[in-house]
């Protein structure tokens, strides 16, 4: 699982790298950036999260069972749901796309011309958030047959897809008028059928396995079988949770969009980066474990005591890699901005600005990759209330930080109205600690105390430290050498240390690799216990 989503993700990166080349921060990028979160809602409300919760536990437990059979009924009903609802919602999307925009998008941050183009890109993106929907079904089969690689691998088409439509008609235009904000407003409608294509290639590419591992094909609307019954007791409250999460996303996008279409643009960048480490180590122990967590069987104390020790060992390896994740964000934000962006249209300030916002993620990047072990716990137990509570709190909370942190922290700081959107990215993540105490604390009522020891997560974050030091040393020199970088956009500067002047990829090489050597060097000395088993691969391969 952690190859295929490592495989997505790099050329995930590689398709924001392309965008932002040609479209920077304009207001063309902040519209995409705007326009994709509305159709995405099918996927939250559908997708991966909650089938993952619903389907993969009845799923899992009846292949564990022997009953294929009835796994069958089960996958045949779930697939008819999930078409005919994604349907009727893809219809009413393209049908109310200028509503939801004129809602959505604030008219004192975007331009008439930004929320007309919005309106376009939501009306043609509907139909590939419906297959996407599709794509995490087949998911759903795969994982619950230990199919892990192609579920996460096939992404690859869906960005392949994009950074084709990209190249050619960026590259076409570029003769043209490709600076002007209408030949970028155009090349944004071009990557949004990319973006349906590769949805479609993403579900087919996925099917063939899928149609084999079953053992009929039929979907169905069916609710005569017990378990597909079960399915849908337990998708109704992951439904209203998602639902619950994906409104306070509109209300933090609200508030954004009264910034301006460039903090959008940015906001979308540094998501891009902070959703690297929850996607590569968060997502994939907490998914890869659900099914595990969902077929382990025994007495009410023998159940408990191989949780408290599968959940033990996940939260390991998720810190083990998140922990210098988020110092690598908090210490060198810019320079991995720098590294992956900064080209073309996205210039040296707004690697520096995507930094900023950054620097909000990391406050509640590891609380966020802990909670989301912890909920595939709740939802291997069967229990999707619990996880729906505490995310009910989440968002009033978020929501009303939200608010705050863009109407009154620029004011209070004396800063500029793009503080406001670092602000809504620090409150969200100190909220996510909220919510991991929450989890962690009611799962412990129900099958004893988990959590990682403390003092290994001292060594985690000493080690973090020392490479975070040592790269800002390194680019400290960079800087003293060959200068800083001149200042080529409106975003706020002035930084204790300027990015030096030189290409954003060589600065990266420069200090994100010392940076990782030094931590896995530091975590070696120190006795870092997770770091055993990589290097007893690694022994093995020399062998």
């Amino acid at each position: 699982m952690g190859l295929g989503i490592l495989v997505s993700k790099i050329v995930g990166l590689a398709r924001t790298m392309v965008f932002a080349r040609y479209l920077g921060t304009s207001n063309a990028a902040g519209a995409y950036w705007f326009a994709f979160r509305i159709p995405n809602t099918l996927q939250n409300l559908f997708g991966e999260g909650v089938l993952s919760a619903s389907f993969i536990p009845v799923y899992s437990s009846l292949l564990a069972k022997g009953e294929k059979r009835e796994a069958d009924k089960v996958a045949n009903a779930v697939f008819g749901m999930v078409l005919l609802t994604t349907s009727v919602m893809v219809a009413l999307g393209v049908l109310f796309s200028d509503r939801l925009v004129s809602t959505l998008a604030s008219s004192e941050g975007f331009s008439d011309q930004t929320r007309a183009l919005a309106t376009v890109l939501v009306r043609l993106m509907f139909p590939g958030a419906g297959l996407m929907v599709g794509s995490a079904w087949c998911l759903g089969v795969l994982n619950s047959h230990r199919r892990f690689f192609l579920s996460y691998a096939s992404p690859v088409v869906w960005n392949l897809a994009q950074i084709a439509a990209l190249l050619y008609f960026g590259r076409y235009r570029a003769g043209t008028d490709a600076a002007g904000a209408q030949a970028e407003a155009q090349l944004t409608v071009y990557l949004s059928y990319g973006m349906v294509v590769g949805s479609l290639l993403q579900f087919l590419a996925q099917l063939p396995t899928v149609l084999s591992l079953l053992g009929s094909f039929r979907p169905s609307l069916s609710l005569a079988s017990e378990s597909v019954r079960k399915v849908y007791r337990a998708l109704g409250p992951v439904m209203v949770s998602r639902g619950v999460v994906q409104l306070s996303a509109y209300v933090d996008m609200y508030f954004i969009t009264r910034i301006g279409e460039q903090a959008v643009a940015v906001l979308g960048y540094a998501q891009q980066l902070s959703l690297l480490p929850i996607s590569l180590f968060g997502m994939a122990v907490s998914a890869s474990e659900l099914p595990e967590m969902s077929s382990v069987t025994g007495s009410t104390e023998e159940i408990a005591q191989k949780l408290r020790v599968r959940i033990n060992s996940g939260l390991g390896r998720i810190a083990f890699f998140v922990v210098p994740s988020v110092a690598a964000f908090l210490f060198l934000g810019d320079v991995v901005s720098g590294a992956l962006f900064q080209r073309g249209h996205f210039g040296p300030n707004s690697s520096r600005y995507a930094w900023y916002v950054l620097m909000g993620s990391t406050l509640g990047l590891l609380a966020q990759t802990f909670g989301r072990l912890y909920s595939s716990a709740f939802y291997a137990l069967k229990d999707t209330r619990t996880p729906f509570y505490f995310a009910l709190i989440r968002v009033l909370l978020t929501a009303a930080l939200a608010y705050v942190s863009v109407m009154y922290l620029p004011t209070l700081v004396h800063g500029p109205k793009l503080v406001g959107a670092v602000g809504v990215t620090a409150t969200t993540g100190m909220v996510a600690w909220l919510e991991f105490a929450l989890l962690r604390r009611s799962l412990g009522q129900r099958i004893g105390s988990t959590g990682f020891p403390l003092p290994r997560l001292l060594r985690l974050w000493t080690a973090a430290a020392l490479a975070g030091g040592a790269g800002l040393l390194i680019k400290g020199a960079l800087v003293r050498h060959f200068g800083p970088a001149p200042s080529l956009s409106t975003f706020p500067g002035g930084t204790v240390l300027p990015a030096p002047h030189l290409s954003g990829l060589l600065v990266g090489l420069l200090v994100l690799v010392p940076f990782g050597l030094l931590y896995f060097a530091v975590a070696q000395v120190l006795g870092v216990s997770e770091l055993a088993p990589y290097l007893g691969r690694l022994r093995k391969r020399r062998g």
